[in-house]
């Protein structure tokens, strides 16, 4: 399912234009992008959890060459889905 879909699915539910339905889906993702980029949580009961997680700068080796590479230290996103989600999908 693509954003389109996303916003057609959702407007048929809540009866809600197109329109308006994609700003809210917009916000949404905006503001969690926005939140989880400040290294806060973003929790939504039943579906799961946005977080900020840090992966440490390691050593990893290049798989062509062989050669030994420094790899930074950075910043991921990460999902972690609710009891209720992975019920459902269970």
């Amino acid at each position: 399912m693509n954003k389109a879909e996303l916003v057609d699915a959702i407007a048929k539910k809540t009866g809600e234009t197109k329109r308006k339905t994609e700003g809210f889906v917009d916000a949404f993702v905006e503001t969690v992008m926005d939140t989880v980029a400040k290294g806060e949580k973003v929790s939504v009961v039943g579906f799961g959890n946005f977080e900020r997680k840090h992966r440490e700068a390691r050593k990893g080796r290049n798989p062509r060459t062989g050669d030994v590479i420094q790899i930074d230290a950075k910043n991921y996103p990460a999902f972690t889905p609710g009891k209720g989600f992975k019920d459902k999908v269970s």
